[in-house]
């Protein structure tokens, strides 16, 4: 820049507007000096959880577990969970289960799976996706989808057992304090008053979904549909080793057992187990159980 081009001030006259601007938009004297006791720092972009980078080269299956139960590959305390669990391993595909909760989905529900490499593939697979995913990887071709008795007797698992179930853990108090205190509310937090919101939640979820399908919560009538479920289901199997004739577990043997164990398990700690006694009525569904168990 040439002399001919500056002001009477000696600056050329673009420096002059930045330097007043700048003295415009410039911190008062008082509110500098407690900025300069208190700087402002920016500090780095928190890092991915541990556990969402650790191992990607293994498929991620997040289930409500414990640690214990993580660490042993032992089957998931949810029937939801379990069913897939399960279903991952009777087709052969190997993962990690991790411990986890419906707000660590991006559903909102669990299961939710993180597949192996490529790394730069972070997406999740919801549990809606997971046979689809699952029949990708391992070219395997699910028979008992079509058969034409799948969809009802599907419904039998999905409704009057499911509605049992509900009952059984969460209605019943006994269990409730027993059971699903134990495995769902007392993990989530130490604090005496959220536990007591999070238990009251919970009950009233189930009561809530319970009542979709009826106009009043009745224990006996539950009971006595659960008990027609497992007949039905008994006659079914009949003597074959799996449903629907297949010589290996598929997606509603996954289901089927996603119950029959929990209902059967004695580490679940029940108190009162309607369920397991007219369950145990029919030795076809307990020796299946006990074939798929070995799976773990």
């Amino acid at each position: 820049m040439t002399p001919e081009s500056r002001d009477n001030s000696g600056q050329a006259p673009g420096n002059v507007s930045i330097s007043r601007a700048r003295d415009y938009f410039a911190v008062p004297a008082p509110i500098k000096r407690i900025f300069d006791r208190f700087p402002l720092v920016t500090y780095p972009s928190n890092g991915l959880p541990h556990r969402g980078a650790l191992n990607r080269t293994s498929n991620k299956l997040f289930v409500f577990t414990d640690a214990a139960g993580a660490k042993h590959d032992r089957p998931s305390f949810n029937p939801q969970c379990l069913k897939w669990q399960a279903y991952l391993k009777f087709v052969g595909i190997e993962f990690d289960i991790v411990p986890s909760n419906n707000h660590a989905s991006p559903t909102g529900a669990l299961p939710f799976l993180l597949p192996a490499l490529p790394v730069n593939n972070n997406a999740p697979i919801p549990s809606t996706k997971l046979q689809k995913w699952a029949i990708e990887q391992v070219h395997c071709e699910e028979e008992q989808q079509l058969d034409l008795r799948f969809e009802v007797y599907a419904s039998l698992l999905d409704h009057r057992i499911r509605n049992a179930w509900l009952y059984t853990l969460y209605i019943d108090n006994e269990n409730f304090s027993w059971v699903a205190r134990r495995l769902y509310v007392n993990p989530s937090t130490t604090n005496s008053l959220v536990r007591s919101a999070l238990a009251s939640q919970l009950q009233q979820a189930a009561r809530d979904e319970l009542l979709k399908s009826s106009q009043y919560i009745d224990a006996s009538a539950l009971e006595v549909e659960a008990g027609d479920a497992f007949e039905a289901l008994s006659t079914l199997l009949d003597t074959n080793e799996h449903f629907f004739g297949r010589s290996t577990p598929g997606l509603f043997d996954a289901g089927v057992f996603a119950y029959t164990h929990l209902i059967l398990d004695e580490g679940m700690g029940w108190k009162r187990n309607r369920l397991a006694e007219l369950l145990q009525k029919h030795e076809n569904l307990v020796q299946h159980r006990e074939r798929l168990l070995k799976y773990f």
